[in-house]
């Protein structure tokens, strides 16, 4: 059954769009809606997907705040699901970066295999208040090597979609971000989807940093009740 706030449509060219579709809370995740994402996410691993919002005005504020720590947690941990399968699925995962990408939000931006930028972009991974999560530790060094991602994990600084460019967070900016995704995912379902180069850059203990940010953020979390 769809979700009402995940709208999946399927392209003639051979690719899928899911588009977060919550526009009153900004895209905040809740344990359906991450369900939700999850689950698309793992439907037809050969087919290259394009991951955004209905609204272009924002991308994923992350975690609903307005919810219980308990079902934050468990969106924190449902989180990590999503990002081992965008990178272990055959075909891409394309996130299509319109506007501000938070905490989770610049999380699953991070663990897509492309990212496709608006001038307006921005990203922050930083966590709500309170519990001292690690959010991208896993996966920023991989990006942009120890250092920026020390800045970025420790400071929650906003990037704009100039520096994410600058800096290599985003695969490049333009004024539309949709179109340019739409070719990228239709040139690859039509030549092949790379999911040879795929295998290879998932080696390497990048699946194990991602398990190990889990734990600790398990942890994080069980210091809250």
């Amino acid at each position: 059954m769809p979700h009402p706030h995940l709208k999946v449509t399927s392209s003639p060219d051979g690719y899928r769009w899911l588009r977060l579709d919550r526009p009153e809370r900004r895209n905040a995740l809740d344990v359906s809606l991450m369900a939700a994402v999850r689950d698309e996410l793992a439907a037809d691993p050969g087919v290259p997907v394009l991951l955004g919002s209905t609204d272009p005005r924002v991308f994923c504020a992350g975690a609903d705040l307005t919810i219980s720590d308990a079902e934050r947690a468990t969106i924190s941990d449902m989180i990590y699901d999503c990002c081992q399968t965008m990178i272990t699925r055959p075909a891409p995962v394309i996130a299509v970066l319109t506007g501000p990408a938070v905490g989770g939000g610049a999380q699953l931006a991070a663990a897509s295999d492309l990212r496709v930028a608006g001038p307006a972009a921005r990203l922050r991974w930083i966590g709500p208040p309170g519990p001292d999560l690690a959010v991208g530790a896993w996966l920023l060094p991989e990006l942009v090597g120890r250092g920026v991602a020390m800045d970025l994990v420790l400071t929650g600084r906003w990037v704009d979609a100039a520096e994410a460019l600058a800096l290599g967070l985003v695969s490049r900016v333009t004024e539309d971000p949709e179109g340019s995704a739409e070719q990228i995912a239709a040139d690859l379902a039509a030549r092949g989807t790379g999911a040879g180069a795929k295998a290879v850059m998932a080696a390497g203990g990048l699946l194990d940093r991602l398990r190990a940010e889990r734990e600790v953020n398990r942890s994080a979390w069980a210091r809250q009740r």
